[in-house]
């Protein structure tokens, strides 16, 4: 299980597990916000264990969190479905082939199934008559957690990510 971190100022920090929660809330050094329901159960007292953290200090951040692109970050923005046929997707498809000058940037890259990414081969869609089904963009801000966590979040942290 895993539990969202966030800093004094409810800004999404990062994604850790439970038991590193517990140690931070145990240490004084962060707050219960949500809990997952369960509980930690100790000699002299019992913790409800924790879903969602905020830091008690505030942490400045150098730098602005990006979704990494690859293969993982790409299926999860497109659903693990096909941009051209809406089956699963087994690949990464560039829309504008490289052969062709396009770039590797989340405006150029979507999931595609084996079958029409063999069809487009280093055409644009249109030269192959497939179409697009959804322009292809950049994750949204804090898309880097649903990344890290690979799987869909927890309930209780969609009010943190917006």
């Amino acid at each position: 299980m895993k539990a969202l971190v966030l800093n004094a100022s409810y800004e999404p920090l990062s994604v850790v597990p439970v038991r590193r929660a517990v140690v931070l809330v145990l240490h004084n050094r962060a707050d219960v916000v949500e809990s997952n329901g369960k509980v930690w159960h100790s000699e002299r007292f019992e913790l409800a264990s924790p879903s969602v953290i905020r830091l008690r200090q505030f942490v400045r951040v150098p730098y602005a969190r990006r979704v990494p692109l690859n293969r993982r970050a790409v299926f999860l923005r497109d659903s693990h479905e096909c941009q051209y046929c809406n089956r699963s997707a087994e690949n990464i498809d560039h829309v504008v082939p490289k052969t062709q000058g396009g770039t590797h940037t989340w405006e150029n890259v979507v999931a595609s199934c084996r079958r029409c990414n063999t069809k487009k081969g280093g055409r644009t869609p249109h030269q192959a008559g497939l179409i697009l089904r959804r322009k292809p963009t950049v994750p949204r801000r804090h898309s880097w957690v649903l990344v890290a966590i690979g799987t869909e979040p927890d309930p209780a942290w969609e009010q943190y990510l917006g």
